[in-house]
């Protein structure tokens, strides 16, 4: 939990119990179905929650925007964002069930009334959002395919609506063919945590 407070000073008493509760809710559901692995799950606060939330250093989402998180697995980056964000509606899918139901359970625990978590895979779903958010399901290309259709055109944001994709290593390659348009945001030059050494961020806008 401390580097959380160490990055994000300006939280208010509830989100920092919000925040305080992830820890053990997540231990608790990972006995009965494992959604984070055994040796992350101790470093939750750094690998999960903290790296969801970097996203915040990027764009601050103002009351009202939409985010859609594709393939939330236990409920990153979603559920941290929905934390810190909650004027903001977030809509959590994965295509596996047992994965959503810990999402579910976990966003009714902390009262997150802007959390909609749901059992679907992103080519059954047509709403539009302000944001597509992701922690690195497939090929950056291969993702832009898929959800470029739920982005919409109206942005009420500092930023243009698109794509923020949460990516490790070296993928110069994946996003050449967005290379005039895409941009690229290294972690390591906002946190100083061994961890993020080779976690970016890219964002896509998308017109």
């Amino acid at each position: 939990m401390e580097p959380i407070k160490k990055y994000f000073p300006d939280l208010t008493p509830l989100q920092i119990d919000q925040f305080e509760q992830l820890g053990p809710l997540y231990r608790d559901w990972n006995e009965k179905i494992n959604v984070i692995s055994r040796k992350d799950i101790e470093e939750l606060y750094v690998h999960h929650v903290l790296h969801s939330l970097s996203l915040a250093r990027i764009i601050r989402f103002r009351p009202g925007t939409m985010i859609i998180d594709v393939g939330t697995g236990g409920g990153f980056p979603g559920i941290p964002l929905a934390i810190l964000f909650p004027e903001s509606q977030f809509t959590l899918i994965d295509s596996i069930g047992k994965k959503i139901r810990v999402v579910g359970e976990v966003a009714a625990a902390l009262k997150l009334n802007n959390v909609d978590a749901r059992h679907n895979r992103i080519q059954e779903i047509k709403t539009r959002y302000d944001f597509v958010v992701s922690r690195a399901v497939t090929a950056f290309p291969d993702f832009v395919s898929m959800v470029r259709k739920n982005v919409s055109p109206a942005s009420i944001n500092a930023i243009p609506n698109g794509i923020l994709y949460l990516k490790g290593g070296d993928f110069t390659e994946e996003i050449s063919p967005f290379k005039t348009s895409a941009e690229v945001f290294e972690l390591a030059k906002i946190f100083s945590e061994p961890y993020f050494e080779t976690k970016k961020v890219i964002y896509l806008p998308v017109r």
